[in-house]
């Protein structure tokens, strides 16, 4: 086999099923066979080459919820194995030596790859990775159920692990998409008390489902003040793309409480100072995780039950499960299954 299918994307948002050539990893580095990969609203970023880190007109292999096999290692690889199964998510690994990474700032690391963006991602039958980046996975779940954990998951969990939220306190989670229904089901098994935010009552019943003991419908009452009612959240979890809808959810902080903010927005979030000052408040930004922040996250997942609603396409479909992705009207993460 010296060639392997791909889909390739353009900033123009067209996509192709190409072949390319199949090519052995170097140093530091594994190939993987992929099983499976999410399809998830960040590859936006890397399709529209909006971070710049390829020329212009260079089209790119999106995809960064990776599940696959190494099938070959390259040199000074030490901790994998050819048939190991394995994860990758949105960061491709540390390099280990920038600044940050000596302060053990790895998520930060400035000398990182990032999947489907500055370089090729799991839309493809193989890739190749950082042995850096990798994630140990279980060999007892299906692939399309692991892969959604490996960015969305990970990004809620690790947001909520790193909050100042314990087992009793009011979490509040806005918006059930692609982040929100797993943050809700996260919550819940961590033992706090779960407040579900959206619009629309239609979203009641899914929201008591996964696990909310509470739903707020935002076009009926005033989400912050709702939340005052039930003692102030100590912690909002923000997965909608919208500062505005984010904006006012600051006054349902209780004391000291955070607005962790996840979901990636073009208008900004507005905030007076006298709900920040007077209530110790914050709004934090959260990104992601270590790979062993990830092989925490499914571990938590596996022993809690905690899965992604999933719809699942081949390789082939990349493009049209993409605009269903954009379009809102995936239910709620979309997986292309390379086993089919």
């Amino acid at each position: 086999m010296t060639t392997y299918r791909a889909i390739e994307a353009t900033t123009a948002g067209e996509f192709a099923l190409v072949d390319r050539e199949l090519r052995a990893p170097g140093a530091g580095q594994v190939r993987i066979a992929v099983e499976a990969c999410g399809v998830c609203h960040s590859d936006a970023a890397g399709i529209h080459n909006l971070t710049g880190s390829r020329p212009a007109g260079t089209p790119v292999v999106p995809g960064h919820e990776v599940i696959g096999r190494i099938d070959a290692v390259g040199e000074g690889v030490t901790r994998w194995t050819v048939g190991q199964r394995v994860g990758l998510g949105y960061l491709g690994g540390p390099c280990g030596e920038c600044a940050m990474c000596r302060r053990g700032e790895f998520v930060h690391c400035t000398g990182q790859p990032v999947l489907g963006d500055s370089q090729e991602g799991g839309y493809a039958e193989y890739l190749l990775a950082r042995a850096s980046g990798l994630v140990a996975v279980p060999e007892d779940v299906l692939a399309v159920e692991l892969a959604p954990l490996m960015c969305a998951g990970l990004t809620v969990h690790h947001a909520l692990v790193a909050s100042p939220a314990r087992p009793g306190d009011l979490v509040a989670v806005q918006g059930i998409g692609g982040l929100g229904h797993l943050g809700i089901q996260y919550a819940r098994a961590m033992g706090f008390e779960v407040v579900a935010i959206a619009r629309g009552e239609e979203k009641r019943e899914l929201a008591r489902q996964l696990g909310a003991h509470h739903y707020l419908d935002s076009t009926r009452v005033d989400p912050a003040g709702a939340l005052q009612e039930l003692g102030g959240a100590r912690v909002i979890l923000a997965t909608a793309s919208s500062g505005a809808s984010m904006s006012p959810l600051v006054g349902g902080l209780g004391l000291r409480g955070q607005l962790v903010v996840l979901g990636v927005t073009p208008d900004p979030i507005q905030v007076g100072t006298v709900p920040l000052i007077m209530g110790g408040r914050s709004i934090v930004g959260s990104l992601t995780g270590t790979p062993s922040d990830n092989e925490d996250n499914v571990a938590f997942a596996r022993r809690h039950d905690v899965a992604a609603m999933i719809e699942t396409v081949p390789l082939a479909e990349a493009g049209a499960a993409y605009a269903r992705m954009m379009a809102g009207d995936a239910r709620f993460r979309m997986v292309l299954d390379l086993t089919r």
